[in-house]
């Protein structure tokens, strides 16, 4: 039977889960907890999930149908003790396997949810996107078994254990030599050229965060950087990267230009100029509130050291 959809005027309690790790040792559990009818399902269609009142909804077991479920996975527990798995659908699964709502990205709905909700969509959409992306032994090629509940695969030809990646990611805010008033912003060519936000990169092999940081920069905006500092990090799924945010200080101010290939205009930005575009104003848009970019540059906006 379709389960209801919630009333508007609802107060659902915040949603916080223990990723549990210790219980993925047991290769019964997932049979187990699809079996109980108390565990909860949160369903990822690519990197879309289903919202209720701008809540992630969460359904029971019975209400999906395994038909369309690649692989299932464990992804924790709430402070009660109930399970919550993922179900990683196939790319062709309706709407309608959640009842009564509304599928949107990570992108769009991470900004919005509650802390809680926000962590376990961004857990739930990398799992789903490495468990659909890693089913063969990258060693062999052979098909691989499911391990710990979701969280490995077994290589049965050559012996291989394989988990789920994450690849470190640096992302800048750049501040004016003459003036902490000022931003550098980048203008990414996949994006239209309309969207300004902060420089980042993956780094790459043998470099350390603050050689990346110095690396990419330069590359894209053609600035030298100093006072070089960690600012916080964020796990972006996209497709399975950890944003490593940092805030840095050109040498130069005039040495800005954008490489006209990835980054195709590279814009100073006054505090008034992001005020107005963090309020909606203007002709500049900048990164959505789900990702660090964002949270990068709300920091130095309300002037957070």
């Amino acid at each position: 039977m379709p389960r209801p959809a919630s009333s508007s005027s609802e107060v659902r309690p915040p949603l916080t889960v223990d990723r549990a790790g210790g219980e993925r040792d047991d290769e019964t559990l997932l049979g187990r907890l699809r079996a109980e009818p108390g565990t909860r399902v949160l369903a990822i269609r690519r990197d879309a999930a289903p919202l209720r009142d701008g809540r992630l909804a969460l359904v029971s077991t019975t209400e999906v149908d395994d038909d369309v479920v690649t692989e299932w996975a464990f992804l924790g527990r709430t402070p009660d003790r109930t399970a919550v798995v993922l179900a990683a659908l196939s790319d062709g699964a309706p709407d309608e396997i959640v009842p009564d709502a509304e599928w949107s990205p990570l992108r769009a709905a991470g900004g919005d949810l509650p802390a809680g909700e926000a962590e376990l969509l961004t857990t739930a959409v990398a799992l789903a996107g490495w468990l659909r992306d890693a089913a063969f032994c990258p060693a062999c090629g052979s098909a691989t078994e499911l391990r710990h509940a979701g969280w490995s695969r077994h290589c049965p030809v050559c012996g291989r254990e394989h988990f789920p990646r994450t690849d470190p990611a640096v992302i800048v805010l750049v501040t004016s030599a003459t003036s902490d008033d000022r931003i550098l912003l980048g203008a990414n060519a996949a994006w239209g050229g309309d969207r300004y936000s902060c420089f980042a990169g993956f780094a790459e092999a043998g470099e350390s965060l603050e050689d990346a940081v110095s690396r990419e920069v330069g590359e894209e905006a053609g600035v030298r950087l100093r006072d070089i500092a960690y600012r916080g990090s964020q796990a972006w799924p996209y497709p399975r990267s950890l944003m490593l945010g940092f805030r840095a200080v050109v040498v130069d101010d005039a040495e800005a230009q954008a490489d006209g290939d990835e980054i195709v205009e590279v814009r100073w930005f006054d505090r008034d100029e992001i005020g107005a575009a963090l309020r909606g104003e203007g002709s500049a848009m900048l990164p959505g509130r789900a990702s660090i970019a964002r949270r990068l540059i709300d920091d130095w906006y309300r002037g957070v050291a």
